[in-house]
């Protein structure tokens, strides 16, 4: 079974999240902050982290700056997830990500999330 690890402080996307990974057959953990994330993605080695940018503790920025440079997490992929275009209007993209830390993640994911588009996006990253 493929494991998933959720980090978001918000339990509703959370849920929302886990509300369509599960039916896919995904094994899903979640974390609500940074900081549990990392603990929990070392730990678990999952398939896949779909990471909130915005949280306390340690935000999505430094957890995916960390995950990277982790040899044994080489083969996760990594969905980003921000509302903060809604709230500041800068959009962020996987190569402005890409050119600020060294690495694109696999995909780049604006809230509110269309649960349809998630979907293909999450076959998409995994398919590689």
């Amino acid at each position: 079974m493929r494991k998933a690890l959720i980090v978001d402080d918000e339990y509703e996307s959370r849920e929302f999240v886990r509300a369509i990974l599960e039916p896919d057959g995904w094994d899903i953990t979640e974390a609500k902050d940074g900081q549990a994330g990392l603990q929990k993605a070392k730990a678990l080695k999952p398939d896949l982290v779909v990471l909130d940018v915005q949280m306390p503790k340690m935000g999505g920025f430094d957890v995916f700056g960390e995950l990277i440079q982790d040899p044994s997490l080489e083969g996760t992929k990594i969905i980003m997830l921000t509302g903060v275009a809604d709230k500041i209007g800068i959009q962020f993209n996987a190569k402005d990500m890409g050119e600020f830390l060294g690495r694109e993640p696999d995909a780049y994911v604006e809230k509110p999330i269309d649960p349809d588009a998630f979907k293909r996006i999450v076959q998409r990253v995994t398919a590689k």
